[in-house]
């Protein structure tokens, strides 16, 4: 806010003639401009709790998006998906029990921050369980040549310490029975994230038949992303492209990037030669680069007897060593217990505490000469060494064909895919699956994202920050956060430091962000002009026209700054309610 400082000057000249009527209308402006600081933060406050208190969830909507499979997870949920009641097949670990798949499955809205009502999802209800469920493809899913898009949520609702919230893309066959899926069922495609101790990774595994003996192997992604071990809805992505390269998405940015060819391990294409097994490194062969010198000698001068320290001859007993003194003392608090027995336990002996006037001397008891390093000591001679002459190399086997090498140039080309399903152990309850995608396009999944994920997780976010524990008031971080009544003095100049920095760059800005500052300077500025006016009026019948005229512009000033304190406070107040509307109506449609 910039004030006239020549209009101000002449009302100061022209106060002498000011009288009662003059000082009455200086008066009410003053009044006015005190006022604005809190009727301008009272207006803007009420703004705001009006926009913010209780925000309106967006309500879920079924998608029109199609793809070869999309799920939601609606009312019908149930004829698509079935819970296994298989035993899992533990040969070739190291447990002889028989596990069965136990868990219960259940379709329910989150019960921790909730983004979007009527929003249902998958939900793993035990702890320390073994949960499976298969979902049937309409129809087989074919990539050949196709970019494969595998989009879907997760929600750890009680966080993850030990389990999986991963996925697996059935390989589609026969003898696909839901009722009997388990951890041996064939797969094509394992994605999602798995976390137990210091592993957390999201896993990207390619179930990989090899075409020439048509057996089927695990390929593994080398360097998988971390997951985000967090209980908002995180959207995980995996995009497989016909080129062989791939990307792996968390909440629509890309984390990971490379090519089946070479980031992957075992790789999808054995190496063309492999060592002879039966090749064997000659007895002659020799493998020693560097040998002693065998033409060194030790030279006359070299003393290997010196020993590697020596008494310091040099060294004298410092002033303040106390020879009389011992290192330990007994302790003087120490007392003998009640019930210690002499012709039993013996005399007793009080326990020993370090000298204390050992402390601050440079030692007590008997004084020894300190050793030092020995400039003579040499040590035990040995022969330096030199290149070997007869240095053959490092030795391999040879190299001879390999008899299972082929070429996959396209391992993108999956195997057919029948069915989704979930096949986890996990020491959490409550993992929440939803909107999961299947299908082969880019845009569409970023669509459907759109529609759901990145609907409902900026209300998810404010769930969550809700939650976390308010800060200290007494510590107060920034100047919004002072309170006027614990330190009025410190108060004041926190907040015309804040207002005169931002108004350097932007007045208005400053209004908007500090208006009590704004409508303090006014009401301040006024009041000294009604001082100086009342010093110098002494008896003048009218005021001059001037000064009215100053009075006026005064109070015209004041009113145009609490129009702008609370005008630039509806504005931000308004673009804010702007967004939650758009969000609101964008998932109404």
């Amino acid at each position: 806010m910039r004030f006239n400082a020549a209009a101000l000057v002449s009302t100061a000249l022209l106060a002498g003639s000011v009288n009662a009527h003059g000082q009455s209308v200086l008066k009410d402006a003053s009044a006015s401009a005190s006022s604005v600081a809190t009727e301008a933060s009272s207006s803007a406050s009420s703004l705001v709790e009006s926009a913010t208190s209780g925000p309106e969830l967006p309500t879920f909507t079924p998608t029109s998006i199609k793809a070869d499979f999309v799920e939601q997870f609606t009312d019908d949920w149930e004829s698509r998906w079935k819970p296994s009641h298989a035993k899992k097949d533990m040969k070739g670990s190291d447990k002889d029990e028989e596990w069965a798949y136990v868990g219960e499955w259940a379709v329910e809205v989150p019960h921790v921050y909730k983004g979007m009502e009527a929003d249902k999802g998958l939900v793993v209800k035990n702890a320390a369980a073994h949960h499976a469920i298969s979902a049937k493809f309409p129809k087989k899913i074919d990539n050949k040549g196709k970019t494969l898009v595998v989009q879907y949520e997760v929600k750890l609702q009680k966080g993850l310490e030990c389990g999986g919230a991963y996925m697996k893309l059935l390989r589609d066959n026969k003898a696909l029975h839901q009722e009997e899926f388990s951890n041996t069922s064939p797969y094509v495609i394992m994605f999602g994230p798995d976390k137990c101790g210091s592993t957390n990774k999201v896993h990207f595994i390619i179930n990989h038949k090899n075409p020439k003996t048509s057996e089927y192997e695990e390929k593994h992604l080398t360097s998988p992303p971390a997951a985000r071990i967090v209980k908002t809805s995180e959207l995980y992505t995996l995009i497989v492209h016909p080129n062989n390269t791939f990307a792996i998405k968390l909440n629509g940015e890309q984390v990971k990037e490379g090519s089946l060819l070479e980031d992957f391990s075992p790789a999808f294409n054995p190496p063309k030669e492999i060592d002879d097994s039966k090749d064997t490194k000659p007895d002659t062969w020799v493998d020693e680069a560097r040998v002693p010198d065998p033409e060194a000698v030790k030279p006359g001068d070299w003393d290997e007897e010196e020993p590697f320290e020596i008494v310091d001859e040099e060294a004298t007993l410092p002033e303040d060593w106390l020879v009389d003194e011992p290192l330990t003392i007994p302790d003087p608090e120490a007392q003998k217990p009640e019930d210690w027995d002499d012709e039993e336990d013996g005399d007793w002996i009080p326990p020993t505490v370090p000298n204390p006037k050992c402390e601050d001397a440079s030692g007590c008891g008997p004084w020894e000469k300190p050793t030092i390093k020995n400039p003579a000591y040499k040590g035990k001679w040995t022969a330096p060494y030199i290149d070997n002459p007869a240095y053959k190399g490092v030795w391999a086997p040879r190299k001879i064909k390999n008899p299972d090498y082929f070429e996959d140039k396209t391992p993108a080309n999956l195997e057919p895919m029948g069915a989704i399903g979930f096949e986890i152990w996990t020491m959490q309850s409550d993992i929440l699956f939803d909107n999961i995608y299947i299908g082969h396009s880019i845009e569409d999944a970023e669509k459907f994202a759109q529609e759901t994920f990145h609907e409902k997780l900026p209300f998810e976010k404010l769930a969550e920050l809700a939650e976390k524990p308010k800060v200290d008031e007494n510590k107060p971080k920034s100047p919004s956060d002072l309170v006027f009544m614990d330190d009025p003095v410190h108060y004041i100049k926190e907040k015309l430091d804040l207002f005169f920095t931002i108004a350097q760059n932007d007045p208005i800005q400053a209004v908007k962000f500090v208006p009590e500052a704004a409508g303090g300077l006014v009401a301040v500025l006024v009041t000294l002009i009604a001082l100086v006016i009342g010093i110098v009026s002494m008896g003048s019948s009218t005021a001059p026209p001037a000064v009215k005229k100053a009075a006026a512009d005064v109070k015209a000033s004041t009113a145009d700054a609490k129009d702008k304190a609370v005008d630039a406070a509806s504005s931000a107040v308004d673009q804010a309610k702007e967004t939650v509307s758009k969000r609101t109506t964008r998932s109404s449609s």
